[in-house]
């Protein structure tokens, strides 16, 4: 019998990364969800139980920051993995991100088959 593919949500407000990355998750096989924003995140977040939630940090309406301290704070949500793809990965805010309990960074400019193995690490339990 076959395991049920990995859920992955993710969260970006660039229509063309966000295809990016769904595109390549996809082909991977992982079953993709899209939000693009915090806020369409967390309305979304909750019905999907994603395992992975990959997340821009400057987004409109609700910023990735704010998505993954609610994300953390909701038990539906609070042991998904959350990997912050991101610009913003200066030492404030991988501190930032560790007091929040984000599992991964991802720099971008970013190569599509590393953040691939970056979900694909964290839904196998493994370190990134």
């Amino acid at each position: 019998m076959n395991a049920l593919p990995a859920r992955v949500l993710v969260v970006e407000d660039d229509e063309v990364i966000r295809e990016l990355i769904r595109l390549n998750l996809e082909l991977e096989g992982f079953e993709v969800f899209t939000a693009v924003d915090g806020q369409d995140c967390l309305e979304r977040a909750g019905h999907i139980a994603p395992h992975v939630v990959t997340l821009d940090v400057m987004m409109p309406r609700l910023d990735g920051w704010a998505a993954a301290e609610s994300l953390r704070a909701d038990d539906r949500t609070r042991d998904c993995k959350l990997v912050l793809v991101t610009a913003r990965a200066q030492g404030d805010d991988r501190r930032r991100g560790e007091r929040i309990g984000v599992d991964a960074y991802v720099t971008k400019p970013f190569d599509p088959d590393e953040l691939v193995d970056v979900v694909r690490a964290l839904v196998d339990g493994e370190p990134v």
